[in-house]
């Protein structure tokens, strides 16, 4: 039997198609002696994009796959749309996934790719050809329906398989780490005409990646895992400047993490805001000149062990009195500073209080 075509359009703007909330409950999935997934809780709004981000080992993908339906957890829910499915089978389920390797059919055209979930749903040819070359032209592929998979970039590859995620609207999208097979300068332009497409078509979106500069660039929030758990759930501003803990202060950008006791701040650790035992300056945040009154800045001194040139900025290795050695990136204004910089040589370096967040 033939499903009626569907009365939505992927052209239509946003806001006439429906989104749902995805909400996750004290997930918990361990093998063997491996805890995967510690007890995980996530609330995921409608139409929104949330990237897990952590390095390998952290769970992020295994709490994707759980989502998806291809996991079983040991215990914890999974609301979507506020019902629990985590006893559905992962077809029942009706989300978009993109995998890491595109899992993309080779003795099938492109069209022909796009086009199965819909024939699978039992949607009629015609209607289902018109469906796909809709998405293909959403994700810019129009025309290319015919070309076979063998014949396309990784690039390409990428837009067919969202196209395919995309082509039965569904209410929630999961990508696991989409991007990884991509050289440098093709993961960035697909870093934004992803995050395009959602704000096109507003799908609720849970994002894998293990590419810190990825998560920022793409996602409402990001929920940063490590061994098992989520240690912190923010936007990507709060996140990059107000890291609770350290290993989200490690984890994000470049960071120098001192002891508050090195920096002999003027006044109370206090005037800061806590009981803080470290700071963490990012690595941009440094300079090699004041601009403003010497209040306003705190100095740290200490040794040029290096300098590397790295296109937009120069990376200064910094021996400190302490003994531990620090990052600094010098931004291209520092150009005549940097120039008369000679490694071995004692170098103050000097950041704004403001710049400076206390663990």
């Amino acid at each position: 039997m033939l499903v009626q075509a569907s009365t939505q359009d992927l052209s239509r703007p946003a806001r006439h198609r429906s989104a749902a909330s995805v909400e996750i409950e004290a997930l918990s999935k361990v093998y063997g002696d491996f805890r995967a997934l510690d007890d995980v809780s996530l609330a995921v709004e409608p139409g929104e994009f949330v990237a897990i981000l952590g390095p390998s080992g952290s769970g992020k993908s295994t709490l994707l796959m759980a989502v998806a339906g291809f996991i079983r957890p040991d215990r914890g829910r999974i609301l979507f749309g506020g019902e629990d499915i985590v006893r559905l089978p992962a077809n029942k389920r009706g989300f978009g996934v993109v995998f890491q390797n595109y899992a993309l059919f080779p003795h099938m055209d492109v069209l022909a790719n796009v086009s199965f979930p819909l024939r699978v749903r039992g949607v009629a040819q015609d209607e289902a050809q018109r469906r796909a070359n809709q998405a293909l032209d959403v994700v810019k592929l129009a025309g290319y329906g015919a070309r076979q998979i063998g014949a396309l970039s990784g690039g390409q590859r990428q837009r067919v398989a969202l196209a395919r995620a995309i082509v039965f609207e569904p209410k929630v999208l999961l990508m696991d780490e989409p991007l990884s097979a991509l050289d440098k300068t093709l993961r960035e332009q697909m870093q934004i005409e992803i995050r395009e497409l959602h704000d096109k078509l507003q799908i609720t979106t849970l994002y894998v990646t293990h590419d810190q500069r990825e998560a920022l660039t793409i996602a409402d929030r990001i929920a940063v895992m490590d061994k098992g758990r989520v240690v912190q759930l923010d936007s990507p501003q709060q996140l990059y400047r107000r890291p609770r803990t350290e290993f989200v202060a490690r984890f994000i950008g470049e960071a120098a993490i001192l002891p508050v006791a090195e920096l002999h701040l003027a006044g109370t650790v206090a005037d800061t805001g806590a009981k803080a035992t470290m700071a963490v300056i990012r690595s941009e945040d440094f300079a090699l000149t004041r601009n403003g009154g010497s209040g306003d800045w705190v100095t740290i001194g200490g040794s040029l062990r290096g300098i590397v040139f790295q296109g937009d900025s120069w990376l200064l290795q910094v021996d400190l009195a302490s003994g531990q050695t620090i990052d600094v990136r010098a931004q291209r204004q520092f150009s005549g500073e940097v120039a008369a910089l000679n490694v071995g040589q004692k170098i103050d370096l000097h950041v704004h209080r403001d710049r400076i967040h206390f663990l």
